[in-house]
């Protein structure tokens, strides 16, 4: 068979009007199926067609489950599983030990398992358990270090001194721009008279962290992120970190944040929203406003008292506070999101930006050094509100 043919065979699913005139055998013929049980037309496929379906049938799903593994990498794998969940309505199977045992875990079935978390049976729950603590490790393995390095690095940086110790402690950008006056133009040099440098390894409390984070549906894949990134923040000593989630309601998790699978469970995903409420809290939360990082993750669907919430967010700034508005934090691509109130956000200097995991270790420390993060996210995320 012509491969070119073949390629093009198993992209438009065979039946009489794909063109190629292709059969296909052995591992393409099974690879052809499995895809045809999800995009596949799930009534009168057509002879050669895709449409198969998978109906309601846990043995069938379980196969498929198996198939998809063995003919699929990793990544399509994750992509298909997320689709049948969403085509198919199979979350109701996600129920069954079975099931779960035979899925590969990524973020966005722990999100669709924590959103079942109130329903779920006994039977079902350790298996969803041990789902969500293997995406957390990867998750931790891929962000941990990463983000302990940057905001390390934020705070060594943030704290200067005119006597620094080594060399490599010296901040020769700001020192240069210190002694211009000392420009001797027969030696082309600057002589310095005085020095800029970093402060090293402090051990007290150098910035307040909160996260507050809009536990609605919509945001699922954020609430596992933010939840990963904020036991690794509260890991560090130099930092005093709190995790807050909200819907119509606000649950203070701070004391989980040892325990990042704990703290998922602590959710509750979907309802309704009152970001006032929630801002509110974690406003109260703060006892050092110029030393503070307050991030909001949410998409801005507000069901509370939009005025007071845009007038909390302008306090806090007028005290000192960083206020960042994430619209996701995800690798999901452009969030939904209110246009209006990421306006009027920005109105206050306070940008709305959409951020991927990977960039927000980056972020937090640009918070850190206070940094104008307006530039820094068309800089590195080309987002603006």
């Amino acid at each position: 068979m012509d491969e070119r043919l073949r390629r093009w065979r198993m992209v438009l699913g065979g039946g009489e009007a794909d063109g190629t005139g292709c059969g296909l055998q052995g591992d393409d013929a099974a690879m052809d199926s499995a895809l045809a049980a999800v995009y596949g037309e799930q009534q009168g496929g057509g002879q050669g067609g895709r449409g198969a379906g998978l109906g309601a049938s846990a043995p069938r799903v379980a196969r498929w489950l198996g198939d998809i593994r063995s003919y699929f990498p990793s990544t399509v794998v994750q992509v298909m599983q997320k689709d049948a969940i969403e085509r198919l309505n199979l979350t109701r199977l996600l129920l069954e030990p079975e099931m779960l045992e035979a899925v590969e875990p990524d973020v966005h079935l722990v999100g669709t398992l924590l959103a079942l978390n109130r329903v779920m049976p006994d039977q079902a729950r350790e298996s969803a358990r041990a789902v969500v603590r293997k995406v957390v490790r990867d998750l931790e393995r891929r962000l941990a270090q990463k983000t302990r390095t940057a905001v390390t690095g934020a705070l060594d940086r943030s704290a200067r001194t005119h006597r620094p110790k080594r060399v490599a402690d010296i901040d020769w950008d700001r020192t240069i721009r210190a002694n211009l006056k000392n420009y001797l133009p027969e030696k082309n040099t600057v002589v310095p008279s005085r020095l800029v440098g970093y402060a090293r390894r402090q051990r007290a409390v150098q910035r307040e962290v909160v996260l507050c984070i809009d536990q609605s549906g919509s945001m699922a894949a954020s609430v596992v992120y933010a939840s990963v990134f904020g036991a690794v923040l509260a890991s560090m000593r130099s930092l005093k970190t709190s995790l807050v989630v909200f819907d119509t309601a606000v649950v203070d998790l701070t004391d989980q944040l040892h325990d990042p699978v704990e703290l998922l469970f602590g959710t509750q995903l979907g309802g309704g929203t009152d970001i006032n409420r929630a801002i509110a809290y974690g406003q109260g939360l703060i006892t050092r406003p110029a030393e503070s990082v307050f991030v909001l993750i949410s998409d801005l669907y507000e069901g509370g008292v939009r005025l007071e919430m845009l007038r909390r967010v302008a306090a806090m700034t007028q005290a000192g506070v960083q206020v960042i508005v994430l619209l996701a934090l995800s690798d999901e691509g452009a969030p939904f999101y209110d246009h209006e109130n990421a306006a009027a956000l920005a109105a206050l200097g306070v940008p709305a930006f959409a951020c991927t995991p990977d960039a927000f270790p980056d972020l937090m420390a640009a918070a850190i050094e206070r940094r104008d993060i307006t530039q820094w996210a068309e800089r590195h995320l080309g987002a603006g509100s």
